[in-house]
């Protein structure tokens, strides 16, 4: 059995933090109560998986002598003792994170980082569809993973991912091929964040090493199976996809959008106020 490297772990854990704390910015504001409480959900779903993903981290780091040397400064932060689940999430500044900008941008087209605007349900159905498709496919592949406790996480998540993705997708098809105004307001949210989708494919350290040793996989091999599955969405959706290109965001690589501060500000300031705090 191969350990996943801790790098990629890291990468899954933070993808499924930082959206799930997104997707909970709905509660007690979603256009309808049902869908109130089905973003709330989804926003459980995305912290468990993380919590499971950061666990096994911690588990990893603690075991390694040169893992715990290089997370060692995060110790400081709480306590003496051992890394832990809330260590790696509350304590990381935003250049520790590793997770896809597109899952960290605001509920809204582009703005400036500080800049307030009404929650716009279709940037956020957009977003879940895109990523909800690549994790459908990304978790069923972890099922075949060298390392047994990853392969674990993605059986469990690959069942809720597949809620997720049927949720979004009828709600993509619902505004798109709805009003006038809902249909412009999915197409712009998708002319928004569609590029933000090409970092998917960039790959990077992290995941090599996990494919090196059977734990992980390469994104790139599933992206002829996105595209297929975005494609025939969008079309009964009456979407037009904006073509490739533009700038490559590198999230994956700690370098994030401006939004990231921000909601590492709210997600973290009651951890590091009360550090030695017990829930």
């Amino acid at each position: 059995m191969s350990a996943v490297p801790v790098d990629h772990l890291l990468h899954l854990a933070d993808n499924a933090l930082v959206l799930g704390q997104r997707n909970a910015e709905w509660a007690g504001h979603g256009p309808i109560l049902e869908e109130d409480l089905a973003l709330a959900n989804h926003a459980l779903d995305h912290l468990g998986q993380a919590r499971l993903l950061y666990q096994h981290a911690a588990t990893l780091i603690n075991a390694d002598t040169a893992l715990s040397k290089r997370f060692a400064h995060l110790r400081g932060a709480r306590t003496e003792g051992a890394i832990t689940e809330d260590t790696l999430a509350y304590f990381r500044g935003a250049r520790d994170f590793s997770n896809f900008t597109l899952l960290e941008l605001p509920h809204h087209g582009p703005l400036a980082g500080p800049a307030r605007q009404d929650l716009d349900y279709a940037t956020t159905t957009v977003r879940n569809f895109l990523y909800a498709v690549l994790m459908g496919l990304w978790w069923e592949r972890l099922q075949a993973s060298s390392d047994a406790q990853l392969a674990a996480i993605a059986a469990k998540s690959l069942k809720e991912v597949r809620y997720h993705l049927r949720h979004a997708g009828d709600w993509l098809v619902r505004l798109g091929d709805g009003t006038d105004e809902s249909h412009a307001r999915a197409q712009a949210a998708l002319n928004h964040l569609m590029p933000y989708t090409q970092e998917f494919w960039s790959g990077g350290e992290a995941e090599e090493a996990a494919v090196a040793n059977g734990s992980g996989v390469a994104l790139a091999t599933l992206r002829a199976d996105w595209d297929t599955i975005v494609n025939a969405a969008l079309a009964e959706a009456t979407l037009k996809r904006p073509a490739d290109g533009g700038h490559l965001p590198r999230g994956t690589r700690g370098e994030h959008s401006e939004h990231m501060g921000f909601l590492l500000a709210e997600m973290q300031s009651l951890a590091r106020e009360h550090p030695q705090a017990v829930w």
